[in-house]
Parts: C-alpha cells; sequence; structure tokens
C-alpha cells in the first residue's frame, strides 16, 4: 500500500430504535409538549346508571343533571338519550362550545418516568392476556403438537400457500370491521408465524395478514360498535347512514391490501433474500422453534386432540366477545383454563408444566412493556391537558372552509389526533360531537365526518408507534423501520383511495 493512501473507515449503519426506545422518545416529546402547548379542556358528560343522572364535569365543578333528552339539548348535545341509558355509550362525551383555558399542568422528570408504570398498571388486562397466551404457546411447543402440526399443515398447502394469506386476511378483516378486533388479534401470532415461515414466507407476511387485516378491517368499520357506531351516535345521526359508502371501501381497501401482501409473499418465496427482514431469519427461526434439521414428530392422536383444544380457546374467545360482551379478564380465563387441559392431556410432569409456561410467557414480556409505555404517552397528555386544546384547534382551523378542502383537512386532522389518542372509541367520544356540528355549517352530512374519523385515525394506526403496530412486531422482534420499508406503498395507495372516496362523497 502507498504511504498516502489511508484506510477509509466502515461506515457504521444506522439502527432505528427499539421498540421500547421508540416509546420513551416519544414521552419525552410528549411531556415537553405540555410546557408549550396551553392547557385546556371542555366540559364532559357521563351516565350514572345507579342514579339514572348525568354527571357534567367541568375544570371547577361536577354537577348532577336529569337524564332527560332536555338535558342534551340544551347541552348541544345530538346523541339519543336511549344510548347513555342502554350502556352503548360509557365514556365520558365531550360538550360543544365548552372549552376553556387552564392553568397549565407541565408534566416534569418525575411525571415522565412514572407515565411507563402508569400505564403498565392501566393495561394490566391487556398485558396479562399477552402473557397467558405466551404460557399456552409454550406448553404446546413442549408437547411437540406445534411442530407436528405445522409439517402437516405445510405438506397440505404445498403450492397453495397463497389461499392461508387470502383467508387470514379476509377473516381477521372482517372481525375488524364488524366488531373492532383488535388487541385480540395479537394472539394468533405465536401460531400463524410458525406456519407461514413453514410455508416459506416472512415474518413480516403473517404479522401484516393478521395487523393489516384487523386494523383495515377497523379502519373501514362498517357495524362495529367502539368506532362506527359509537361516532354516529356522537354524531347525532343512525349509523346506518353512510353504511353503503362503508362496505364498498371496506371491499376496496381490504382487497387491496391482499394484492399487496401477496404481492411481497410471492417475492419472498421465489427470493429470501428480497425480504426486508432477511437478515433476521436464523434469528426468527430460532425464537419461533423452527429447526430444520431436527426430526419432527408424527401428529399422532393425542397431539391433534392438543392442537383442537388450543385452537378451540380462539374459538371460544371470539364467540364470547360476540355472543357475551366477554373482555379481558374473561378471554385471559379461557386460555388460563386450556393451558391446564393441554398440560394434562400432554401428561406434563408439574415442574415441566410451570417451566415451559413461564418460558412462552417471558417470549412475550417485551411485548407486555410495549403496550404499557403506548398508555403511558396518553397519560401525559391528559394529565399535562393539552389533549383537548389540540382538538379545540384542529376545529377551529377547519371553520369557513370550501367542503372539498373541508373534509380533507379533517382527515388529515384525524391522522394527526390519531398518534396522540390511539384509542378508536377514546377518539370518537372526544373529538365527533366538537366535530360533527362543523358539518352544518360546511353543507356535508354528518356521517362524511364519521368517515373522516374512521379513514384518518384508521390510516395513520397503521403505522402508529403509539398504537398497537410496536406490540405486533415485538412478537417477532422486527424493527418499526423495517416495518415502515414494507408498508410505505401500501399506505400511500390507501391515502389516495381514502382522498378519491372523501372528495367524491361531500358532492
Amino acid at each position: 500500500m502507498k504511504q498516502n493512501e489511508t484506510k477509509k473507515p466502515k461506515k457504521k449503519s444506522i439502527s432505528f430504535p427499539s421498540a421500547q426506545a421508540i416509546l420513551l422518545i416519544i414521552a419525552a416529546l410528549v411531556a415537553l409538549l405540555t410546557w408549550v402547548v396551553p392547557a385546556g379542556q371542555y366540559a364532559s358528560l357521563t351516565y350514572d346508571t345507579s342514579e339514572n343522572v348525568f354527571i357534567k364535569t367541568s375544570s371547577d365543578k361536577v354537577e348532577k343533571l336529569p337524564a332527560t333528552l332536555e338535558t342534551l339539548e340544551t347541552l348541544n348535545i345530538q346523541i339519543p338519550l336511549e344510548r347513555f341509558t342502554s350502556g352503548a355509550i360509557y365514556k365520558p362525551i365531550s360538550i360543544p362550545d365548552t372549552y376553556q383555558d387552564l392553568e397549565p399542568e407541565p408534566q416534569g422528570f418525575f411525571e415522565f418516568v412514572q407515565a411507563p408504570i402508569k400505564g403498565i398498571i392501566e393495561t394490566a388486562d391487556i398485558i396479562f392476556l399477552v402473557l397467558i397466551i405466551g404460557g399456552v404457546v409454550g406448553i404446546v411447543e413442549k408437547s411437540g403438537a406445534f411442530s407436528a402440526g405445522i409439517q402437516w399443515l405445510s405438506e397440505f398447502l404445498k403450492g397453495r400457500e397463497y389461499i392461508l394469506i387470502i383467508s387470514t386476511t379476509i377473516l381477521i378483516a372482517l372481525g375488524g370491521t364488524t366488531f373492532g378486533f383488535g388487541e385480540e388479534t395479537i394472539a394468533f401470532l405465536p401460531i400463524l408465524i410458525p406456519v407461514f415461515l413453514a410455508a416459506k414466507y416472512d415474518a413480516l407476511v403473517a404479522i401484516a395478514c393478521v395487523f393489516l387485516g384487523s386494523q383495515v378491517g377497523v379502519m373501514a368499520s362498517t357495524t362495529n360498535p367502539f368506532s362506527t357506531i359509537i361516532a354516529s351516535d356522537a354524531a347525532g345521526i343512525v349509523w346506518t347512514t353512510g353504511l353503503y359508502g362503508r362496505v364498498a371501501m371496506f371491499v376496496i381497501c381490504v382487497a387491496i391490501t391482499i394484492i399487496f401482501i401477496l404481492r411481497y409473499a410471492k417475492k419472498v418465496k421465489a427470493d429470501p433474500n428480497k425480504s426486508v427482514i432477511y437478515d433476521q431469519k436464523t434469528q426468527i427461526e430460532e425464537l419461533f422453534s423452527i429447526h430444520p434439521d431436527v426430526k419432527v414428530p408424527a401428529l399422532t392422536s393425542r397431539l391433534r386432540l392438543i392442537l383442537l383444544v388450543f385452537i378451540l380457546c380462539f374459538v371460544v374467545m371470539v364467540w364470547g366477545v360476540i355472543a357475551f360482551d366477554w373482555w379481558f379478564v374473561e378471554m385471559t380465563t379461557v386460555f388460563f383454563f386450556g393451558a391446564i387441559v393441554i398440560g394434562f392431556m400432554a401428561k406434563m410432569k408439574e415442574l415441566v408444566f410451570i417451566n415451559a409456561f413461564m418460558k412462552g410467557a417471558g417470549a412475550l414480556l417485551g411485548v407486555a412493556f410495549i403496550i404499557g409505555l403506548a398508555r403511558g404517552i396518553s397519560i401525559l397528555m391528559s394529565d399535562g391537558l393539552i389533549s383537548d386544546t389540540i382538538l379545540y384547534q384542529a376545529g377551529s382551523f377547519t371553520e369557513g372552509m370550501q367542503k372539498g378542502v373541508f373534509i380533507n383537512a379533517l382527515f388529515v386532522i384525524y391522522n394527526v389526533i390519531s398518534f396522540f389518542v390511539s384509542s378508536t372509541s377514546g377518539t370518537a367520544v372526544l373529538t365527533v360531537p366538537i366535530i360533527a356540528p362543523l358539518a352544518d355549517t360546511v353543507g356535508v352530512g354528518r356521517e362524511v365526518i364519521v368517515n373522516a374519523y374512521q379513514f384518518g385515525h384508521g390510516l395513520f394506526n397503521l403505522i402508529n408507534p403509539t398504537g398497537l403496530i410496536l406490540a405486533f412486531l415485538g412478537v417477532a422482534q422486527i424493527g418499526y423501520g423495517r416495518f415502515l420499508k414494507f408498508i410505505w406503498p401500501l399506505l400511500a395507495i390507501l391515502a389516495v383511495v381514502i382522498i378519491v372516496f372523501l372528495t367524491i362523497s361531500v358532492y
């Protein structure tokens, strides 16, 4: 080598922060916002079933009001009285024209470090569901039923693996559009990811089918009580108003999503190097106990019964949610009982059972922390009194706009609101009573406001770091940056389709 030549230092590749780090950074930024954004709040209204009265809560007082239609009319709330008394609306509703500035409540260092802990406590029900499911998966894996079942399924679907993508996405999307299938779908990943890996796809295909299926379904909700119905109630309209347009958008958006996933999956199957997570292939296979060189046990009658019980846990969970309004306690109980039954069927010794359960639960502990950290961000905003300020400014910004500009501006605003309030029902009760009256001044139907809320909030939730995506990616330990690289073309296509739909709907 010549003396004047020097070795060029190797460029360090820039890695995307972990999911937990991303959420902590966002939490820090939100805490800083509470020092800058003016504090303010709308008065809220809730229904007290024990006393059959409304509770109006404002910054300086709490008062009881008669639970009558006259009270709602006086407060300029267009929601039918029976929606409160039946329990359909159980969260506090923002009251229009009641926003007032408040003394700032800036969130300092101690509030910042407490927020994740508060978030974990508030989401304990979701976290326990995730951990118990992980434990069940650990037991089924220890029994050998998983590897035997996956081997059988891969042979059965050979040459027809695309059926798995289409059927999984459609079924979960139907759950999303009809009853808001969301957090619960994370339960399907531990079983579906190994199946997709055995079909020569990557883990991202499995996550896309489950996560995008549920979230696109929720985005184009048709009968979802946590989105369409509660938002329509908050807007003062019958939930069936605008239903045909939402059904059409559901079909279009789900079809686009399936085609997008199929194209990526076909590319990965033909050349694994095309996978955006190819360098994690071995790591993910180890994580889900995929060992090509290990002899797979035969799918005996006992292992078939174990798999049947495992699948029945999901069937019972979905049935309970739909038929009996089950929530996280009941869902978690189903899987906890299923774990015990499977342990007996597999004739596991006590210590083996406990170790397998703990190992499976431990594999999802990171996901549990992600869920809690995301909720902590919402707590910082609420305690800092800036959520309603953002809503108030958004409403003021859209006043007096031409209707085509108005609806698309509202679509963008709901994308922003989604970052701060990722819950669909939470966003509906907080924002729609305030935003819906603006439709009357612009000259559009209030169902258009519901559409703007659903599609704006839903589209951003496909990539929202304060939503569910980081928890889903955490199951397979996939970085957020990899997912963004994968999804951005789909995001752009869906955005164009939505903008066209919203623009047509106001003319």
